[in-house]
């Protein structure tokens, strides 16, 4: 077995081989702009146009409905603040979850000092948002709806089917950030109904700083970035070909290979939960009984610190993490453990470890059995 032992894909995942090799040539030999006007300009857009095609198919959208940004973040950003105010005589309200992704929270919170109301709909104690929850707080003011698909700390799945047909009977506007979910759900935005959804390269062995919005046909959004007429127009920027055909191509794989990895990691992941329930005290997993992403092990342990636990394993060369990876330095306690009731004393020592590509099965017995020394080691000192 190879260290470091690497549970923090929902941090990140490794570029795959195959999206690497179909990025280099435009990293090198074809550095066209896409914008450009000469033979070279137009093999660039072919590249773009081929990528965006592979994302839709793998989301079952038409390619125009497919819009790429710099990352999952800045689609979250304009599905909130590109939403038109509705004509009402309210203050126009956001309605968000209560353990959406900082980048839902946040662009809300922008939101809010340009007067909108921000609404937050709260979750159970598995997690879950209930969608006559949603229902009930949809007034004639709110505009937008934003729900994830997959929550990205504890990995707990959404309703959000029954969230989109609750939102389509009100008339308002449906986003979800799929950001986590694409790699291990099967996403299809007609079954699901959203009307916008965010992804990221980066979660699914494609290349970072790259993403995409769909936008669903026929839905009004407004001008994300002035500047050019890239992508049709509403976002502006030169567009990064290399990272596109990379995501493209990352989603083509997803595509031939996503059920079996799913299939693989859950058996893994469950086995590591089991282990670790049977020789740690006061372990407890998060959400067990909720639908869950299958390589998300998230674990609570009673009266410990969880930077204290990762720096142990990480003297034992595995690489996990204590939450969400662009909250990874605050001292706070999660607001997705607090949102589900979770008490402090088992908060403050939660660990995510989430599974990938390359996890194996000594892997998972080697994490076990550091995380059982540096327990007994945090609980004794």
């Amino acid at each position: 077995m190879e260290l470091p032992v690497y549970l923090d894909h929902a941090a990140t995942t490794p570029l795959a081989s195959h999206a690497l090799a179909q990025m280099a040539p435009y990293l090198a030999d074809e550095p066209w702009n896409a914008s450009a006007i000469h033979a070279g300009g137009a093999r660039a857009r072919d590249a773009v146009e081929r990528a965006r095609g592979q994302v839709a198919a793998l989301i079952g959208a038409q390619p125009e409905e497919v819009f790429f940004t710099s990352g999952g973040t800045e689609a979250d950003n304009w599905a909130l603040k590109g939403t038109p105010r509705p004509s009402s005589d309210r203050p126009p309200e956001v309605l968000i979850s209560a353990i959406e992704h900082a980048a839902v929270i946040e662009s809300a919170e922008a939101l809010a000092r340009h007067g909108w109301r921000v609404v937050r709909a709260p979750v159970t104690a598995g997690g879950q948002v209930e969608p006559e929850d949603v229902d009930k707080r949809i007034t004639s003011g709110t505009a937008i709806v934003s729900v994830m698909l997959a929550n990205n700390e504890v990995g707990t799945l959404q309703p959000v089917a029954d969230i989109a047909a609750v939102c389509r009977e009100r008339g308002v506007l449906f986003h979800v950030d799929a950001v986590q979910a694409l790699g291990y759900c099967r996403i299809d935005v007609n079954e699901l109904g959203p009307d916008l959804m965010s992804f990221s390269g980066h979660k699914i062995y494609g290349p970072k700083g790259v993403g995409a919005l769909y936008i669903r046909r026929g839905t009004a959004m407004g001008r994300w970035m002035d500047g050019g007429s890239q992508e049709r127009g509403l976002r502006a920027g030169t567009v990064n070909v290399p990272a596109i055909v990379g995501f493209g191509a990352a989603c083509e794989l997803l595509s031939a290979t996503r059920e079996a990895e799913a299939r693989r990691v859950e058996e893994l992941r469950d086995g590591l939960c089991t282990l670790i329930c049977a020789r740690i005290p006061e372990a407890r997993v998060t959400a067990s009984q909720s639908p869950r992403l299958p390589h998300f092990a998230h674990v609570c342990f009673r009266g410990v610190e969880g930077d204290a636990v990762l720096a142990g394993l990480d003297a034992w060369g595995v690489y996990a993490s204590a939450g969400a990876a662009c909250s990874a330095r605050s001292v706070a306690t999660s607001h997705v453990l607090r949102a589900m009731g979770v008490p402090e004393e088992w908060a403050r020592g939660a660990l995510r470890m989430t599974l990938g590509r390359g996890t194996t099965a000594e892997a998972v017995e080697h994490t076990a059995t550091a995380l059982e020394s540096v327990l007994l080691d945090l609980r004794q000192g």
